[in-house]
């Protein structure tokens, strides 16, 4: 028990401190707001939140094992806590004024309400693994395939903390959002490359293709039907990758203006 309180205690003094820099940084002047953009945007994004969410997990484990892991995580769950009555106080004004999170309260009920929250953020050690592969997994595509390649920073990133009056417990959980939309987007991105170099056949399912074309637009764009035939793979594989351009058929990079798609444009 001592192990866990101590961990708790000190994983959540640490987190706190963190999240004070980070809430500050933009009041403190040009260099201050320099580096808070910079900050905002991967590659120092993801060393941000790897040390705000996994890293005290992973350190915490090895030292002091599940009683570690488990003071770490309730630490850091204290530290949101805590976070969010200091920057709500700090901000009366907008905490009186429209909120989301009241607004669903209200809705559907405060429990309902948050308890969904925090079953959202199961999904964080998932989002962690995607982007992991992003970062060391994808580049051995470029590497070995010529994919395409992609600056992470304009997927990966997060800007809801400028939205004027978004504050305390609304403005962390659409922080939160900001940044699994970009890992989640840029990582369907890099799934396209793969699914029309490998595999481009639409599925059986008719349902499944309906389903899946908002992510995978090749799907309608030029896979070719479940009822073809190996030669009509072959073919498309040959006019579509014949050349140097690797990216999925729809990306912006085999586009000129009179529509065509060349297979030797280089990657923008």
């Amino acid at each position: 028990m001592t192990t866990f309180l101590e961990t708790t205690a000190i994983i959540g003094l640490i987190e706190l401190a963190l999240a004070a820099v980070l809430t500050l940084l933009p009041r403190v002047g040009k260099l201050g707001r320099a580096v808070s953009n910079a900050c905002a945007r991967a590659p120092m994004l993801d060393l941000i939140l790897a040390a705000l969410t996994w890293i005290p997990w992973l350190v915490a484990g090895l030292l002091a094992g599940w009683a570690g892991l488990a003071g770490a995580i309730f630490g850091q769950v204290l530290a949101i806590f805590v976070w969010v009555i200091i920057h709500e106080l700090a901000n009366r004004r907008a905490a009186t004024g429209p909120r989301i999170g009241r607004f669903w309260n209200r809705r559907i009920g405060w429990w309902h309400n948050h308890l969904a929250l925090w079953v959202s953020a199961v999904a964080l050690p998932g989002l962690w693994v995607i982007r992991l592969t992003e970062i060391f997994g994808y580049p051995f595509l470029v590497w070995l395939l010529r994919f395409p390649a992609y600056r992470h920073g304009e997927w990966v990133n997060v800007s809801r903390q400028k939205f004027q009056g978004l504050i305390g417990h609304d403005l962390l959980w659409c922080l939160y959002c900001d940044w699994m939309t970009g890992v989640y987007s840029l990582g369907a991105e890099m799934l396209r490359n793969v699914e029309s170099f490998w595999c481009p056949i639409r599925f059986y399912d008719g349902r499944k293709c309906e389903h899946c074309r908002i992510d995978f637009p090749d799907i309608d764009g030029g896979w070719v039907p479940a009822d073809g035939s190996m030669r009509d793979v072959e073919e498309l594989m040959q006019r579509k990758y014949g050349g140097s351009e690797r990216s999925w058929f729809g990306h912006p990079a085999r586009l000129t203006i009179d529509g065509t798609a060349p297979e030797s444009k280089p990657h923008g």
